[in-house]
């Protein structure tokens, strides 16, 4: 029986460049996988979120989380194993196009993860995406790489322009220095006009002192 609405659970046709195998292979594999393929995950969802939403639809086998290839951290993507292939179906249904940390997730059918899949494949160890994006997104480390570059070449060459380091050393500068006096001798002439101070004040107070110390003087 025909219908005129398109169903959800339709695989996209996008196809991983890295996979081995013929292109009937690929269809046999998306034809019985339970492998979801998520993406647009923002970089500090974590793994606890994803399975408290992905689990409304089944039995979840693992997850295993996307992560930037240099830095081991989270980079936006992440794949769901269900032991069944009706709740990976179920999930394109009703979960594909939902927010999650105020982001719309996108879910589509994957042939199914191996080793090595779980890291980014773009040049700073990220996201593909995420070296030529160019717009800020808080949710995914600010800007794209490749932007995140090029404003820092132009924050330094700024700096430098701005700020240009002194090539020559002013007139006087050599003679000002020399006209700064010594911190330690100075403090030393302070301790020892306070003990004469001290001394000074210990006579007039205390007649034995003074005598004692006019006898000091006489020897």
């Amino acid at each position: 029986m025909s219908s005129i609405v398109t169903s959800l659970a339709v695989p996209s046709t996008y196809r991983d460049q890295q996979y081995q195998g013929s292109s009937n292979q690929f269809v046999n594999d998306l034809t019985a996988t339970a492998t979801l393929y998520v993406g647009n995950l923002s970089f500090y969802t974590t793994e606890e979120q994803i399975y408290e939403l992905f689990s409304k639809c089944g039995e979840i086998k693992r997850i295993i989380m996307g992560l930037d290839r240099n830095q081991k951290t989270p980079c936006g993507f992440c794949f769901v194993e269900y032991y069944h292939r009706a709740d990976a179906l179920d999930c394109m249904k009703y979960v594909n196009g939902t927010k999650l940390d105020e982001r719309v997730i996108r879910c589509d059918l994957d042939p199914g993860f191996k080793e090595g899949r779980q890291f980014g494949r773009g040049k700073s160890g990220g996201q593909v995406r995420d070296e030529y994006r160019t717009e800020f997104d808080p949710g995914r480390g600010g800007w794209g790489h490749r932007m995140r570059y090029q404003l820092e070449r132009e924050r330094e060459q700024k700096m430098k322009e701005t700020y240009e380091p002194i090539k020559e050393i002013p007139k006087g500068a050599d003679q000002y220095k020399n006209r700064v006096p010594d911190a330690s001798g100075s403090r030393k002439r302070e301790r020892g006009s306070e003990d004469d101070m001290e001394r000074k004040r210990l006579k007039e107070q205390n007649p034995r002192f003074r005598e004692n110390d006019e006898d000091d003087d006489e020897e």
